[in-house]
């Protein structure tokens, strides 16, 4: 196991954080869990966060939360939008660019996990596959030219589960037609959001844009409702008991290696940040080693063109 920290033996916290006053972060996912601990953050540091979620009562209770914690001046804005239908990725990123003036950093940190039994999407995708990639893929080609404008950057969570299930894109049955199982199908999906973020920085890279930055990063083993929301019976139970162990920190903790992505000045985009303890699960946040599979040129290049043209979302580079 690899790991470079240049944050000192505690890795990054958010104690690096200055005034935040002027900037704008949108993020997906913030009900609950490491999103909603990034927007508190973010916020008590004065920024503008604009929340994207699908449940709007949700959404409510956690703006009601924040602004109980942080005050009625915290400026957080509440867009619906459900990453599973592309039709409400595409509304809600009209609304976005209606309402927003700039985005400093899009952190797609929203994802569902180890669903039990296959599931399409109403677009007719893997629901894994369609949700955490295709979706996120789709928001961030709709806001890219606000992002360029903005000289801001695009923060992809992925997860270790890259690396635990099937380490290559399974091109000839994405949907998982035969031999579906809920890790391959998850490990896959989140394989597909790493992968695209270094294929994105090639892109970028032979156009000359260098104005935008891409960071990959991973929460390690958090408690959050990610597995307690669309696992098993058996999955749940079994986290439960890894939450009562050292082997998964707070929501709070797992959030800052998306906060690092979004703030930090000088990283090296090539890294993949997370917790650099023991498999990755906790510890200081650094840098960690991404395996090789997850920047094979050929199957990442496949993979960009494969999800243009599923999405119908030409990047407009």
């Amino acid at each position: 196991m690899t790991t470079n920290n240049d944050f000192g033996p505690k890795g990054w916290t958010p104690e690096r954080l200055g005034s935040l006053k002027g900037k704008t972060y949108l993020i997906t996912g913030t009900t609950s869990g490491t999103g909603f601990e990034a927007a508190k953050i973010l916020l008590s540091k004065g920024a503008k966060v604009v929340m994207l979620n699908r449940n709007p009562k949700k959404s409510v209770d956690a703006i009601a939360a924040l602004k109980e914690e942080l005050g009625n001046n915290a400026d957080v804005l509440s867009i619906r939008m459900n990453l599973a239908e592309l039709a409400s990725v595409r509304e809600a990123a009209k609304e976005v660019l209606e309402k927003v003036t700039r985005i400093d950093a899009l952190i797609c940190n929203a994802a569902i996990a180890q669903v039990p039994n296959r599931q399409l999407t109403v677009d007719g995708f893997e629901s894994q596959l369609g949700t955490n990639h295709y979706g996120h893929f789709t928001l961030q080609a709709l806001l890219y030219p606000l992002i360029e404008e903005s000289k801001g950057r695009i923060v992809v969570v992925g997860s270790m589960g890259y690396n635990m299930g099937i380490k290559t894109i399974k091109f000839d049955d994405m949907n998982w037609d035969q031999d579906y199982t809920a890790n391959d199908a998850y490990s896959q999906s989140k394989l597909a959001q790493i992968m695209s973020v270094y294929e994105l920085q090639d892109r970028l890279k032979e156009a000359g844009k260098t104005g935008v930055k891409v960071y990959a990063c991973h929460p390690g083993s958090s408690r959050t409702s990610l597995i307690t929301t669309s696992g098993s019976l058996m999955m749940r139970f079994t986290w439960w008991l890894m939450t009562l162990s050292p082997m998964v920190q707070s929501a709070e903790k797992g959030s800052y290696p998306e906060l690092m992505c979004a703030t930090e000045e000088g990283l090296n985009q090539k890294g993949f940040y997370g917790p650099t303890g023991r498999s990755y699960w906790v510890g200081p946040v650094g840098e960690c080693k991404l395996e090789p599979h997850a920047v094979d040129k050929a199957v990442s290049k496949r993979l960009w063109e494969v999800s243009e043209k599923a999405t119908g979302c030409t990047w407009n580079l």
